[in-house]
């Protein structure tokens, strides 16, 4: 089943471990150590920012090592810049208000 990658970023803890990855590629038991929760809760959370293709996996000897996805990141701040612009236009509209209403009460 393929997850829509808003669903995978909603729970806190998942948006946490994308954070922890995006500094550097680390293992589940390197992620699991800075939460409170079992490595099968954070393995849990690695398989469907996975799924999500969020996050890469690379095997290196016995380990395998999580790493952001860089580009599918951008698929979400391609989404939410359509509201980036819709708040700065609104604040720029305020801006241009607030100074009308100041030299207008001078």
């Amino acid at each position: 089943m393929r997850r829509d990658i808003f669903q995978a970023i909603a729970d806190p803890t998942r948006r946490a471990i994308i954070a922890l990855i995006a500094v550097q590629a680390m293992t589940p038991n390197a992620i699991a150590e800075n939460f409170n929760t079992t490595r099968q809760a954070v393995s849990k959370h690695l398989r469907i920012l996975t799924e999500c293709e969020l996050v890469k996996q690379e095997q290196k000897g016995r380990e395998i090592y999580y790493s952001l996805e860089i580009d599918k990141m951008k698929e979400i701040d391609q989404w939410i810049e359509q509201f980036r612009i819709i708040w700065k236009t609104r604040f720029n509209q305020l801006d241009h208000l607030l100074s009308t209403i100041k030299k207008n009460t001078k």
